[in-house]
Formats: C-alpha cells, sequence, structure tokens
C-alpha cells in the first residue's frame, strides 16, 4: 500500500497531467524557463483561470508578470471586457509577458502592464477596485503584498498567494527561517480577517486561496 505522502504526490501528478495547454501558453512557458522568469504549472493556471470565472472577475491585479503564463491563464477566465493589471520589476519580463498576450490575441486595451517594485505600484491602486488579486511573489514580500491585496478587493472577490506552502516548510514545526515566517504572517493576516475565507491548496509550491464576503 502506498504512503499518505506517496498517494498525496500522485494526486497532484495526476492533477497536473490532466492539463493540457494550448500552443500560445506552452511557447511562453518555454520562455518563461529559458529566461529564469519562471511560471506556474498548468494545474495552479487552470485554478487561477476558474477562480477568474467563478468571482466575474473584470479587474484583476497580478503581483509578478513572469513571461505571461499566470496572465494568460487569468485572461482565459475573466470577462471579454476585463482588465489585468500586472506588475514586475523586471522589463524584460513584462517584455516577454506582452509578446504571450499578443501571440493569444488579447487586446492592448484588456492589459495594464506596470514595471517598479509592486511594494510602490501597490500603494497606488484604489481601495477596493479589484475582483481578484494573485500574488506570486518572494515569500520575504508575502505579508505587505497582501495587506495590499485585501485593501484592493471588492466584496466577493478572492485573493491567491502563491509559494504558500515553501515545499512543505511552512507547515513545519521545527522550520523558522526567514521565508517560513513571512509566509506564516501572510496566512494569519487572512486567517485572522473574518470577512475572508481560506484554503491552502496543494499545488504549485502550495497556493492560499480567500474568498471576501
Amino acid at each position: 500500500m502506498a504512503s499518505t505522502d506517496d498517494a498525496a504526490q500522485s494526486i497532484v501528478s495526476h492533477a497536473e497531467a490532466s492539463i493540457t495547454e494550448d500552443a500560445v501558453t506552452a511557447a511562453a512557458r518555454e520562455r518563461a524557463v529559458d529566461s529564469g522568469a519562471g511560471a506556474v504549472t498548468p494545474a495552479v493556471g487552470a485554478l487561477l483561470s476558474v477562480l477568474a470565472r467563478l468571482t466575474g472577475a473584470k479587474a484583476v491585479v497580478e503581483v509578478g508578470t513572469g513571461a505571461g503564463v499566470s496572465g494568460l491563464w487569468l485572461l482565459a477566465g475573466m470577462r471579454e471586457d476585463g482588465v489585468l493589471t500586472t506588475i514586475d520589476v523586471e522589463p524584460e519580463y513584462q517584455r516577454l509577458a506582452k509578446q504571450a498576450f499578443t501571440e493569444a490575441g488579447v487586446g492592448a486595451s484588456r492589459t495594464r502592464l506596470i514595471g517598479g517594485r509592486a511594494q510602490e505600484v501597490l500603494t497606488r491602486l484604489a481601495d477596493e477596485s479589484y475582483d481578484l488579486v494573485f500574488i506570486d511573489a518572494a515569500p520575504a514580500d508575502q505579508p505587505q503584498f497582501v495587506a495590499e491585496g485585501v485593501r484592493l478587493l471588492r466584496a466577493g472577490g478572492a485573493i491567491v498567494v502563491h509559494r504558500a506552502a515553501l515545499g512543505g516548510r511552512a507547515g513545519d514545526a521545527s522550520a523558522n527561517d526567514a521565508e517560513v515566517s513571512a509566509v506564516r504572517e501572510a496566512a494569519r493576516l487572512i486567517a485572522e480577517d473574518e470577512r475572508f475565507t481560506p484554503v491552502l491548496i496543494p499545488l504549485g509550491d502550495g497556493l492560499l486561496a480567500a474568498a471576501r464576503d
């Protein structure tokens, strides 16, 4: 009989294998790997698309553009008149993302690519103006980005934090390094806000998703 860990890994592997990406997204993923931008897994991308659809997302903000893989998935689930605001400090990553969006036939009016540090950009965005906030950033920055993301969300919206499990380290009671502490603090900020219903999803490096009342 397989161990619990083996069974859990088998389920995750099956979930990933069940998703087929289109040619544009697959090409964007290749560019992400080549550039070092990194990208969400196919199953994580599909979940983002589902969440965008379930929330009827018209306005989405993404922290961490990468090469546009997650952006493509988000756009696929958003309303046809929806706008994705995506933030990244690396100009090359945003160039690659713009290429991906163009190849996908996404109109220029549907994306707003902002170059700069998310710590500064997020503070300029309006309160309660977004239906979905996706945070794909360094673990150390998660608490600040979560605090800003909560502020940006409309009632009925959702916040999603990637890298919320750190390969299981976030749940290891003996782990207390800076990254783990930051990830736990981000989760605490959401858990202690009575407006949110959170869930930790074991896909990718862990997704923390929370719906706002």
